[in-house]
């Protein structure tokens, strides 16, 4: 088996006393993506900076492209990582061009790498005007091209999408599906959780600097054992003409306090528990009334916010 590309063993940091993250563990594969999630100051920004070596944490042991970030001699592995912070700035007299090229040689790339990476996040046309007259958008797109300088094998996005319209927003998860087909590996941060979810591999939920939860979203949502929400359509009576149907969602209510049968436009919205959505849609299909149905499993936001009430919960009682 190959070694991660990245690997977190029991990471504690501090600031002056306060604990930014709390024995934390995390590791990631070469060609995944990592959906990183948690609220302002739950320690993702932190992380962060510990993989790109800019602060040391203070117990724990950290791997990076099989070197420890924070060493004098681990630079010549930060050319082989993309970073996009949360707040992007740049030079504001220089145009895009000059900025991009500079941030290219940098990394050992020339002008013609910077041309490329503009004219592929869509701003060649302002490649020579000057940054103070981009727009919020524009400026996050630069920084997008200077996060993917000679097709990194590491990708750090903190926020990427911010003041990207849905166009350029789609535009940039075909290129994050791009670089991952290559092997690259990336880590996401980002609150617009609807737009994340169909990209990610696996998911770290993030509270108060201590992993809340950690896996695939199948792995998540069968560990919450969140509710699958089925909305079957054509069943225009009320479930009490159903009696099989009705008596047998009644018996899983009684049993589980989340799944519950509701009424909307005459139509039944079933939530029920998903190591039971195979049996309860064999009962809706043997109806002869349905005619089309859809079925949701929980969302990440869902898990996101079941996962979060827990981490209030327990810090609740904690204090």
């Amino acid at each position: 088996m190959n070694e991660p590309l990245i690997s977190l063993k029991n990471i504690v940091k501090r600031y002056r006393g306060v604990v930014a993250l709390d024995d934390v563990s995390m590791t990631l594969n070469q060609g995944e993506i990592l959906g990183l999630f948690g609220h302002n100051g739950a320690g993702k920004t932190t992380m962060m900076k510990l993989i790109l070596g800019i602060i040391s944490p203070c117990q724990g042991q950290i791997n990076v492209l099989s070197n420890q970030p924070d060493k004098s001699d681990a630079w010549p592995i930060r050319a082989q990582i993309g970073y996009l912070p949360e707040n992007v700035s740049f030079y504001e007299q220089l145009s895009g061009l000059e900025v991009l090229t500079y941030f290219s040689k940098l990394k050992g790339y020339d002008k013609s790498m910077a041309i490329n990476l503009l004219e592929q996040v869509g701003i060649s046309h302002a490649m020579n005007r000057k940054v103070k007259t981009y727009s919020k958008g524009m400026r996050q797109r630069l920084g997008l091209a200077q996060a993917f300088i000679g097709k990194p094998k590491l990708l750090l996005l903190d926020e990427p999408t911010v003041g990207l319209d849905p166009i350029a927003t789609a535009e940039f998860y075909q290129t994050v599906e791009q670089l991952k087909t290559q092997g690259c590996s990336i880590i996401l941060c980002s609150h617009v959780l609807r737009g994340v979810e169909q990209h990610i591999d696996r998911a770290m939920i993030l509270s108060a600097g201590k992993v809340q939860a950690v896996g695939s979203l199948s792995a998540l949502r069968q560990q919450a054992n969140l509710p699958v929400t089925i909305k079957p359509v054509g069943l225009r009576q009320q479930l009490n003409n159903h009696p099989e149907l009705a008596q047998y969602v009644q018996c899983h209510r009684d049993n589980n306090s989340k799944n519950k049968v509701t009424n909307e436009n005459g139509e039944a919205t079933l939530l029920v528990p998903e190591d039971k959505k195979i049996e309860v849609l064999k009962h809706l299909l043997a109806n002869n009334d349905l005619h089309d149905l859809s079925l949701q499993s929980a969302s990440l936001d869902q898990l996101y916010q079941h996962y979060s009430a827990i981490a209030n919960q327990s810090n609740q009682e904690h204090k």
